[in-house]
């Protein structure tokens, strides 16, 4: 058994049978008790026990497996063959502690295969068949986590020889640097009984060992209780000084845990998402950057998705309880009965969300293994292509001389890359639809579930006389005007966090197109101070002032300083990004905390269940309450955002002109007084140097104008962003509007139908038209996912007619060259070149995308989804309508 090094992980090939119990609380994915033992007690503890355990009957075997983003999953465990029934001891380690490539993770699920076992006590949800499912949500990188439990062995599946293979499968999302990934890994474990030898021991000796262990640890024992009695002595003064502030937190804690707006989990995203953005600014690529922004831009607006469904149901669930309370004040509802009905509806709750949760979990591991089943068959199919045509290309590189050989294979390689790339982006976003997909219609149960258990406990308490026909009328009319009310502040809300969320993307948009003008700055100055070397020495060549004999080698020479001087650059670059980075990861965490803080001190006083009873009241608490709050955060993270740009920038500058006069040393130092040893005229070096100074005065003047002309337009096309937002906004609003004054119009018009209802016909055609007026919003990320997967699919449709052309124009081209052609080697000769043609134009189609020009197809499709959505919505209700009035008849 062995673990990875780290210093609050368990060396289990030391570890005695009995600490390897379960050490996984209640709460899913705690951390394990070990990590709370110091790792000087560890080492103390496992050297007194390694000698028992130098001999085990059963051999476990584990096996740890890494991902490309510093992810190692490891499955672990030992035998205890001493206890009848045998006990396994095992642990499930995920570490995510590898300084270079640790990054932050979600979504995490291991399925833990258990067959054969029986397991004692553990905090995962055991399935039917053989498996056990944890979940968490966010390991940060940095971190590591295990899971340890107990499991019987069942007597029944094991013997001599016998090998249980239990594997462990993690899966999860990284969202850094670049973009979002869906990774798999998995871990092998295996099991082993082999054959039991019985060991007889003198017992003299174990007798004596006994005593003499004994005595030796009652001394020891007996010593670190006086000094820890000491200490406490020395340090009870000091603790008493600091009673008042430890007593009081508490306090403070329990008053913010009210709601799950007040736990403090407003800044989640600030944790999971903020540190990305430096991700990408600092290391990834100039070219790149724009897609990695937009997969960051889905990952957010899918986290604010999460946030406001979660303030959805924060707010409906204290709305129902203040009205129960308003309608005893009233005197319209008995206390007890209050009191009775309240503890229902917490507990129905409490259960829907348990069930929502579960069906979430179940939904992802099902989603995660469609999605992998499916992406791996396209994979394979992708790689049976390539194969296929790359032994097609063998034969026909036989027939090629070494130069055209390597050209093809140059071409078909880059041609089977961007096919893979490409494959591999619309599964991506495939997967990005098949989830939001998934969890929108989750969210719509969440809802129709609330309604359906507030009008289910309406009937309920009518039915038993606890509530009077006219009270329940009462409550259900105020419900759904209150309904209207909360449905008309989350339009306000979701509109409002699209508007920040996407000036959010646009300010780092603009961010991104400076820091790509800076670094081709930086490069253009750069090559120009290099290409002055090889220049200074071509010159002196065609003067007549260096024999051509020595031209070879200084030039030569040259290019070996430059590559170094430029590699020296790029380490160095690195090197200072990673420490920079880790600065301002630093800074960022410690400003947003410090707003977190705050957020909560301003919380703790007002909180909005607490400070009123008028529901109006309590929704405008909230709406200027979460508005302030936007409004901040993206304030702050505006402001982080440039100070990391600026950052960047100064970094980036000092190293370029640390680089330029490192190439104009070699330049004066190095090659000058090299030709001048060379007798070449020292005046003409002179002239030349001076010239190749103007050079460089020139270039950074006109880097500087074009610097400015950019930014400017930069800045221009920043404001137009920020304005055409600023409209959108208010058309949204206004939109919405008009759908809901559509649908209480609708709804009036349906309570005033002639059909005779009874109260509780009425009290279902309510909850009917309540499930299906919640509807009528849209999720944040769904309309910016849905339009990933359009323009992949236009992509994808453009480019095959595009590759079936090159196709059928490769294969006319073929017949009309074998008809014309009548010697072999002149026509083997026009086929490669034909052939080598054909992959250039398929690499091309590639590489040539035209994503713009899907824009206005991509817009046309959401519009005409939205209508049919809102049609069946209309449909649905004139139905069930329809079912009522026949009823009736």
């Amino acid at each position: 058994f062995s673990a990875m090094p780290l210093p609050l992980v368990i060396r289990a090939s030391e570890a005695p049978h009995w600490l390897l119990t379960s050490a996984a609380s209640d709460d899913q994915w705690s951390h394990s008790l070990f990590a709370l033992i110091p790792s000087w007690t560890k080492k103390i503890l496992f050297k007194r026990e390694s000698s028992v355990n130098h001999q085990l009957p059963e051999d476990v075997s584990n096996m740890s497996v890494s991902s490309g983003f510093g992810i190692t999953l490891q499955k672990c465990g030992v035998v205890d063959v001493e206890r009848d029934p045998q006990t396994a001891y095992i642990t499930l380690l995920i570490n995510n502690t590898n300084t270079l490539l640790s990054t932050n993770i979600t979504d995490l699920i291991l399925l833990d295969n258990i067959t054969g076992l029986h397991v004692q006590k553990n905090s995962g949800n055991k399935t039917t068949d053989g498996m056990q499912i944890y979940r968490k949500r966010f390991l940060q990188g940095g971190e590591h986590f295990a899971v340890n439990y107990s499991a019987l062995l069942d007597a029944k599946e094991m013997w001599d020889g016998r090998v249980l293979t239990l594997p462990v499968k993690l899966t999860f999302r990284s969202s850094s640097q670049n973009k979002t990934h869906l990774v798999s890994l998995t871990a092998s474990f295996t099991i082993t009984e082999e054959e039991k030898t019985k060991i007889s021991y003198s017992h003299a000796i174990h007798a004596s060992g006994f005593f003499i262990a004994f005595f030796v640890s009652l001394v020891m024992t007996c010593a670190v209780f006086f000094i820890v009695y000491r200490t406490q002595i020395l340090k009870w003064s000091f603790r008493s000084k600091k009673q008042v502030s430890y007593t009081h937190e508490p306090s403070q804690n329990h008053k913010l845990e009210h709601s799950q707006f007040n736990s403090g989990d407003l800044f989640s995203e600030d944790t999971i998402m903020n540190d990305q953005i430096i991700d990408i600014l600092s290391f990834e690529e100039s070219g790149n950057m724009l897609q990695a922004l937009e997969d960051l831009e889905v990952a957010s607006l899918t986290r604010a998705d999460a946030d406001l469904e979660a303030y959805r149901m924060q707010i409906c669930k204290e709305v129902i309880a203040m009205m129960m309370k308003n309608m005893v004040l009233s005197h319209s509802l008995f206390p007890h009965v209050e009191k009775r009905m309240s503890s229902i509806f917490k507990k129905q709750l409490l259960a829907m969300e348990k069930e929502i949760q579960e069906e979430y979990e179940r939904m992802m591991v099902a989603l995660t293994a469609e999605c992998n089943l499916e992406s791996g068959k396209k994979m394979e199919a992708q790689c049976q292509k390539a194969r296929a045509a790359n032994e097609e290309a063998e034969e026909l590189m036989k027939k090629m001389n070494e130069k055209s050989a390597v050209e093809y294979r140059s071409l078909l390689d880059r041609l089977h890359r961007l096919e893979q790339d490409c494959l591999k982006r619309f599964l991506l976003v495939k997967q990005e639809e098949y989830f939001a997909k998934a969890y929108r219609q989750l969210a719509v149960t969440q809802r129709k579930e609330l309604h359906n258990i507030f009008f289910t406990q309406i009937t309920n308490a009518t039915f038993k006389g606890e509530l009077k026909l006219e009270a329940a009328k009462t409550l259900a009319e105020d419900y759904s005007k209150i309904q209207g009310d909360i449905e008309e502040l989350m339009d306000f809300l979701q509109a409002s966090k699209k508007y920040h969320l996407n000036r959010r993307f646009a300010y780092r948009e603009y961010l991104i197109s400076k820091i790509q003008l800076r670094d081709s700055q930086a490069s253009a100055l750069i090559n120009a101070a290099a290409t002055q070397i090889s220049s200074l020495i071509n010159k002196m060549e065609r003067a007549g002032h260096l024999p051509e004999s020595h031209l070879r080698v200084l030039l030569d020479r040259a290019e070996a300083e430059i590559n170094s001087i430029k590699q020296k650059f790029d380490h160095d670059l690195k090197q200072e990004k990673q420490k920079l980075h880790q600065k301002l990861i630093t800074k960022r965490r410690r400003e947003m905390l410090q707003k977190k803080e705050h957020r909560k001190e301003q919380l703790s006083l007002g909180d909005p269940f607490r400070i009123t009873k008028e529901v109006t009241h309590y929704l405008s608490h909230w709406k200027n309450l979460l508005s302030d709050h936007t409004i901040e955060f993206e304030e702050l993270t505006e402001k982080l955002d440039n100070e990391a740009s600026e950052e960047l920038k100064e970094l980036l500058f000092s190293l370029t002109e640390k680089t330029i006069e490192e190439l104009k040393r070699v330049q004066y130092g190095v090659f000058v007084q090299e030709l001048v040893k060379l007798s070449v005229p020292k005046m003409f070096l002179l002239e030349a140097v001076e010239e190749h100074k103007k050079e460089m005065v020139v270039k950074h003047e006109q880097l500087e104008r074009e610097e400015r002309d950019r930014s400017m337009a930069s800045e221009e096309l920043l404001q137009l962003t920020r304005q055409k937002l600023s409209q959108e906004l208010e058309t949204s609003l206004l939109e919405q509007k008009k759908l809901r004054s559509w649908e209480q119009s609708v709804f009036m018009q349906l309570l005033s139908l002639p059909l005779s209802l009874s109260e509780e016909e009425l009290l279902r055609m309510r909850q009917e038209l309540h499930c299906c007026f919640s509807q009528v919003d849209s999720s944040l990320a769904w309309p910016k996912i849905r339009a990933r997967t359009l323009i992949q699919a236009f992509e994808v449709e453009r480019r095959d007619a595009e590759l079936l052309k090159v196709d059928q124009n490769l294969a006319t081209t073929n017949k009309q060259q074998h008809s014309k052609m009548k010697k072999t080697g002149s026509r083997n000769r026009n086929k490669i070149d034909i052939l080598k043609k054909s992959l250039q134009d398929k690499i091309l189609i590639y590489e040539n995308s035209v994503k713009d020009e899907n824009l206005t197809k991509v817009k046309y499709e959401l519009l005409l989804e939205k209508e049919c959505q809102l049609r069946d919505l209309e449909n649905k209700l004139g139905e069930y309508i329809a079912s009522l009035a026949f009823q009736r008849a």
